[in-house]
This record gives C-alpha cells, structure tokens and sequence, in this order.
C-alpha cells in the first residue's frame, strides 16, 4: 500500500492508498476540500467537525441522488466498495482519537 499526503482545508492527511488507486483517491479529496471550503466560506459554520459532518453528507446525498436518478457516477464519484475502502483508511489514519480535524 502507498501512502499519500493529501490537503483537506488547508490540513494535510497522511493517507493509504492501493497502488493504481492515486487518482481516485485525489478525486475524493478533491470532493471533499471542496465541499469543505464551501461550507466554510458560506461563513454560517465555523466547526471544522460541524463543516467536516455537513460535507460527509452533502457528497453521501448527491452520491444517492445519482442512483436513484440513475445517472452515472463514473469519474464523478468512487463506487460505494472503492467509498468503504476510503473510509477503512480515513479511520486508521484518524486512529484512536477519532477527531477528523
């Protein structure tokens, strides 16, 4: 496994990534900054953990709305194994703590 170093609202995360998976997994960071970053400039939240919450499910509600829709999701967002496989390394690179940011 190859680990990356990824900014997320100007933070930087130390993260796992299978070999081939790098630009999936600069995608998702890329979703998520930005996510993040609007949120944050909207000014009504201040939290990181409230902005990191909001952002979480913001993507997860275009993710579904996606397949209920019926619309493709390829390149816009990983597939829901690829999303478990991100989450599985999110949570080691948290590790006991549990503080995302």
């Amino acid at each position: 496994m190859k680990q990356m170093e990824v900014t997320i609202m100007g933070q930087s995360y130390i993260l796992g990534c299978p070999e081939g998976g790098e630009q999936s997994l600069l995608n998702a960071v890329e979703s998520v900054d930005r996510e993040m970053s609007a949120i944050r400039n909207a000014g009504k939240v201040k939290a990181r953990e409230r902005i990191a919450v909001l952002a979480a499910l913001n993507l997860a509600y275009a993710l579904a709305e996606r397949r209920v829709s019926g619309a493709s999701t390829a390149g816009v967002m990983p597939g829901e194994a690829h999303l478990d496989g991100l989450i599985r390394r999110i949570d080691q690179a948290l590790g006991s703590d549990g503080q995302l940011l």
